[in-house]
C-alpha cells in the first residue's frame, strides 16, 4: 500500500487510538523485529525455502532484507536505483518476484543470488503493488491508481509478458491465490470490498463474484492456508481478519499496532507474520 492512501486513513482512525475501549482489547500478537527496523513502507513479507522471511524497505527504502527464524534481520539486497517494492514471491525454483511500484516493473531476483533483472515491464502499469503466484510460477498483479482510486488487475506470465485482465476496477491491492489453486482474490482498498474469482489451470479467470465487504478501515495484503481460508490485513484497524472460503468472519486478530500491511504465514501454518507500516516492525500472531 502507498503513502496516499495510508495518510488519508491515518485521519480516519486518530479518535480511535486514543480510545479507551480500544486499547483495553486483549492483544493477539508479539514482535517478530521491533519498531523501526524497517522502514514505514515495510510490506511483502513472504517464506523463502531456507524458512527465513523476506520484506521489503530494511532500514531505507529500494531494499529488501532478511529475517532468521530468531527474528535477527540484515540486508538481503540493494534494489536498482529508482526501484522501491512491495509485493514479493518465490516460484519453486526460489526466484523471488518483486513488485515494483516507482519502477513500474516486476522485478527477478534469481534463486541462490542478489542479481536483479526485470523480469516484465508494460508501458500501461500503474504502479505494481502486490503479487500473487500459481504453483507453475504464473504471477497476478494488483496495480492500482492511489489518486484516482482505480486500479487494474495483471496476468504475468512465466516468459515475462503481461495480460491486462480486468480494468477500472477500485483500488486493487491485496491479492491471493487459494491453495487448490482454484480461486483469485483480489480486494479494493478504498472501497473495502474483496472479490472472488475462478481460476482455471490455463489461468483463464472467470465468474468474478463479492467475497466479503466492510464498512470501515481499508485493506491491504492477503494470503491463504491450506484449509482455503483468507487472512486480510486491515488498515487502520489493528487487525488481521480469518475469513472462511464461503466468505464468513471466523476470527478477528487484534495486533500491537493499527497499521498492518501485509501477512505471511510460515510452513507449518501456525504462525501469523504481520508488516506494521506506522512501526516499521513485524508482529506474529500463533495460530
Amino acid at each position: 500500500m502507498k503513502p496516499f492512501f495510508k495518510n488519508y486513513l491515518a485521519l480516519s482512525v486518530s479518535a480511535m487510538l486514543v480510545s479507551p475501549i480500544f486499547s483495553a482489547m486483549a492483544i493477539d500478537s508479539v514482535d517478530f523485529v521491533p519498531d523501526q527496523t524497517f522502514t514505514q513502507g515495510v510490506e511483502g513479507p513472504v517464506f523463502g525455502t531456507d524458512n527465513r522471511l523476506y520484506a521489503v524497505n530494511f532500514k531505507e527504502e529500494g531494499t529488501i532484507g532478511v529475517v532468521s527464524a530468531q527474528g535477527q534481520a540484515e540486508l538481503f539486497v540493494t534494489l536498482p536505483k529508482g526501484s522501491t517494492g512491495n509485493g514479493l514471491q518465490f516460484d519453486s525454483q526460489n526466484n523471488l518476484y518483486v513488485a515494483d511500484y516507482s519502477g513500474h516493473n516486476i522485478l527477478k531476483i534469481a534463486a541462490n543470488s542478489q542479481t536483479v533483472s526485470v523480469f516484465a515491464h508494460n508501458s500501461l502499469f500503474n504502479q505494481p503493488n502486490d503479487i500473487a503466484i500459481t504453483a507453475s510460477g504464473v504471477l497476478f498483479a494488483s496495480d492500482p491508481n492511489w489518486a484516482q482510486s482505480t486500479g487494474q488487475l495483471w496476468r504475468i506470465n512465466t516468459d515475462g509478458t503481461s495480460r491486462l485482465l480486468e480494468a477500472h476496477m477500485g483500488t486493487t491491492n491485496g491479492i491471493a491465490v487459494s491453495t487448490d489453486q482454484t480461486r483469485l482474490y483480489v480486494n479494493e482498498s478504498i472501497q473495502r470490498k474483496v472479490w472472488v474469482y475462478d481460476l482455471d489451470a490455463e489461468h483463464q479467470l472467470s465468474n468474478k463474484r463479492l467475497f466479503i465487504e466492510f464498512d470501515d478501515h481499508g485493506l491491504d495484503g492477503m494470503r491463504t492456508d491450506k484449509s482455503g481460508n483468507l487472512y486480510i490485513a486491515r488498515y487502520g484497524s489493528g487487525t488481521v481478519i480469518k475469513v472462511s472460503p464461503d466468505g464468513k468472519i471466523i476470527k478477528t486478530f487484534q495486533l500491537k499496532g493499527q497499521f498492518p500491511t501485509n501477512v505471511a504465514l510460515n510452513k507449518a501454518q501456525d504462525r501469523l507474520y504481520v508488516t506494521m507500516q506506522k512501526r516499521g516492525a513485524i508482529e506474529v500472531v500463533t495460530l
